[in-house]
């Protein structure tokens, strides 16, 4: 395809290089005969304007805050420093830079805190993981108001009235949670959805996958299958163990396991898979995670993919922000199912 230079638009509408300048770069006057003939032209020649050199040229910098879980705290954060890195490495020629903001994923007062520092620092935009409903809502209501742009990802707030967001249909992977133990156990069967460590309220990304997990069985005809939820928490590590020890010696008789978060290794260290019928669903591939995969104990884990959102976060505001990319307001990701046999191909 020709490349069409500004002088060769300018002759094809008959009008002069500083007017098709104008009318690209919609500054100054122009009439609206001038308009309607470089319009016209552009609309034949189907012209794409260069967004990658103008930036450059313009030489402009933009910094991003990231505020997010501190991966020191809960591990399955880290592998969103590794999409974030990978993200500067393809956008800091263009002047993209990155601000880390870390909050404790189990205290609301943490985020409110660190989320005022966010405001308060020199940004042109946020990103944000919105574990807290009540208080993320509040938080991109001021950006809104500060017209700072955000982005959300891993966490949708189903109560906002607008977001741009990137992650999972979290609804859905309970419905595939639920699939696959109706899959492996026969009828009659005894099923758990365990949120561990729920520490916080309105822990929207757990609900939801509980309520797609009872959706899929509701559905079902004739089911003869038991589904009750158990909350087990405890902030202090030993505990939350002795906690979920007691709870399986209590509950010998479920055969279904849903953990609606990376922390199935706790139950899976603990769990003896005596049984000949039994079926052990969670998520993320943490290293723990994976070898209660690899060794049986688990059968399968439902890939969040941390590191693809947190790119993806960062790639999509700065597109918004350097080439004025208009952004769909939702950005769902594929829901992987890892077993045994497939794992290798997702930690490579």
């Amino acid at each position: 395809m020709k490349k069409y230079t500004i002088k060769d638009i300018a002759e094809l509408a008959g009008v002069s290089k500083g007017t098709v300048d104008r009318v690209i770069h919609k500054r100054g006057r122009v009439s609206a005969t001038a308009l309607k003939k470089v319009n016209n032209v552009l609309r034949d020649i189907d012209y794409q304007p260069n967004l990658m050199a103008r930036s450059l040229k313009h030489n402009k910098h933009f910094l991003l805050c990231m505020l997010m879980p501190d991966p020191k705290i809960d591990p399955y954060w880290k592998p969103c420093l590794d999409g974030i890195e990978e993200a500067l490495n393809e956008f800091s020629p263009f002047g993209i830079h990155v601000k880390h903001v870390f909050f404790n994923p189990f205290d609301k007062d943490s985020f409110v805190k660190q989320g005022e520092t966010a405001l308060h620092a020199d940004v042109d935009g946020i990103v944000l993981a919105p574990l807290f409903q009540k208080e993320s809502i509040t938080f991109i209501k001021t950006c809104e108001s500060l017209n700072k742009p955000y982005f959300l990802f891993n966490n949708d707030l189903k109560d906002a009235d607008s977001q741009n967001f990137i992650g999972q249909d979290l609804y859905q992977s309970g419905r595939i949670g639920a699939k696959l133990i109706h899959s492996t156990l026969r009828g009659n069967a005894e099923v758990a959805i365990i949120h561990i460590d729920e520490i916080y309220k309105n822990a929207t990304h757990m609900q939801e996958k509980e309520k797609g997990f009872r959706s899929y069985f509701d559905a079902l005809e004739n089911s003869d299958f038991t589904i009750k939820t158990y909350k087990l928490k405890h902030r202090d590590a030993n505990n939350l163990k002795k906690t979920i020890k007691y709870f399986i010696d209590m509950h010998p008789e479920i055969d279904g396991f849903f953990v609606t978060n990376s922390k199935i290794n706790l139950l899976a260290a603990l769990l003896k898979r005596t049984r000949e019928s039994m079926c052990v669903v969670g998520y993320d591939l943490l290293p723990e995670n994976l070898h209660y995969l690899k060794n049986g104990t688990i059968d399968y884990l439902i890939h969040q993919n941390p590191k693809r959102q947190a790119y993806l976060s960062v790639a999509l505001l700065a597109d918004a922000l350097l080439f004025n990319k208009v952004i769909p307001n939702k950005n769902l990701i594929p829901i992987d199912i890892i077993n045994s046999e497939n794992y290798m191909g997702y930690i490579n």
